[in-house]
């Protein structure tokens, strides 16, 4: 039996621009707990309607029914403003209908989908962003590798690129959705759920907290849940 949730590699030549395809399809009603991950993605959401979701600062809910199969591509977050056309913090804490970005070429690409099959809808959607022709924005993708690496300072980062921290924050706005001060954050929350083994406050050290009460405060913020909870639903997801 395939498990509820599936992700496949990024499509051949859209490495630069695209994290992953992936697919959900529960076998019941169910309310699905999403946190930042700093991504944009195009969705066919539960077989009736193509989305754009952008991306999180906070946890929200995602009513899921039961037997429908949604189908997405995960935007990588600094192609997001590149691929939409449009800066990405306009779409920040929100889910749009495609055409409210896209017009009329995400109505024809909707039709297309909705008449197709599961696998042929993955293929639509990487079309899709192929299409946009997307040129990501090269200091923001140094400064998001550099943001990914546990302990970095904002101002360091400005200073290593040659830029000012307002024009960094000013640029990744556009490009993912928010600063890098935010990015560093979901940075530290996804190095957290990465590691394992260890007991949590040599894990929060590793993933770059400053401390466990950083952590805990952190942690709450981003997925409206205690540490212990949050990582233990995390590994049962991951199961």
């Amino acid at each position: 039996m395939l498990p509820a949730y599936r992700e496949y590699r990024a499509p051949a030549g859209l490495e630069a621009v695209v994290a992953c395809v992936w697919e959900h399809e529960p076998a019941k009603d169910r309310a699905q707990r999403v946190v930042p991950d700093g991504c944009v993605d195009l969705i066919w959401f539960a077989e009736r309607e193509l989305v754009i979701a952008g991306a999180d600062t906070g946890p929200r809910s995602v009513d899921l029914p039961g037997g429908a199969r949604s189908s997405g591509i995960r935007l990588r977050p600094e192609a997001a403003g590149a691929v939409l056309g449009a800066a990405a913090s306009e779409l920040c804490d929100r889910e749009v209908p495609a055409t409210e970005i896209w017009g009329e070429g995400a109505a024809r690409l909707e039709e297309a989908v909705a008449g197709a099959l599961a696998a042929r809808r993955r293929e639509l959607l990487a079309d899709a962003v192929a299409r946009r022709g997307a040129e990501p924005d090269a200091l923001v993708i140094a400064a998001a590798r550099m943001l990914g690496a546990p302990g970095v300072r904002v101002a360091d980062v400005a200073g290593t690129l040659g830029v000012s921290e307002r024009q960094l924050h000013r640029r990744m706005l556009a490009a993912v959705g928010y600063g890098p001060k935010m990015l560093a954050r979901v940075a530290r929350l996804r190095r957290l759920v990465a590691l394992s083994g260890d007991a949590l406050a040599s894990r929060a050290l590793a993933a770059g907290y400053a401390s466990q009460p950083h952590m805990n405060d952190e942690v709450r913020r981003l997925t409206g849940s205690p540490p212990v909870r949050f990582l233990e639903d995390a590994a049962l997801t991951a199961a």
